[in-house]
């Protein structure tokens, strides 16, 4: 009974996520129902009581800032190219040392989780975590190329080199 409870609720959620796709009334995506979407969604698959999803939120969201800051650190590493090649070594130095700084997140978080919560349920958040942003995407992608205006072909026009 349980586990059929359980499976018409993430039935149902996916439908409201699908319906809304993470948009505001302006047509416009909103961070903050995005983060709703994704926590409601991780609670349900992880099956987290209130207790537990109290305990682990608050160091998810933490975890989840530090991430963003590398993000955008390695944002502004690739807007442009450098002029030449030691720049250009340096740069590729720079953007694996931040991949392993967001590995090293990853595990210090993750070890954080696990003095919060059993294992199994981690495990659970993790698995749910990558599938919530599979999806995410993959409804994202199907939006963009729903309207034309963002789609982009797979091949580009002769002669030239996509830009990055």
């Amino acid at each position: 009974m349980k586990r059929a409870i359980t499976t018409i609720t993430v039935i149902i959620f996916a439908l409201i996520l699908q319906a809304q796709d993470n948009r505001n009334n302006d047509g416009k995506f909103s961070p903050e129902q995005f983060e709703a979407q994704l926590r409601s969604y991780i609670t349900t698959e992880a099956h987290l009581t209130q207790q537990e999803a109290t305990a682990f939120f608050p160091l998810y969201k933490e975890m989840q800032q530090k991430q963003r800051a590398i993000f955008d650190k390695q944002r502004q590493l690739g807007r442009e190219k450098p002029k030449d090649e030691e720049g250009c070594r340096k740069a590729i130095v720079q953007r694996d040392e931040m991949d392993i700084e967001l590995k090293r997140i990853l595990q210090s978080y993750h070890k954080r989780f696990l003095e919060v919560l059993p294992a199994s349920k981690v495990y659970d958040i993790l698995k749910a975590e990558s599938r919530f942003h599979r999806r995410a995407m993959k409804n994202w992608g199907q939006h963009r190329g729903a309207g034309g205006q963002h789609q982009h072909n797979a091949t580009p026009p002769r002669g030239k080199r996509p830009q990055r």
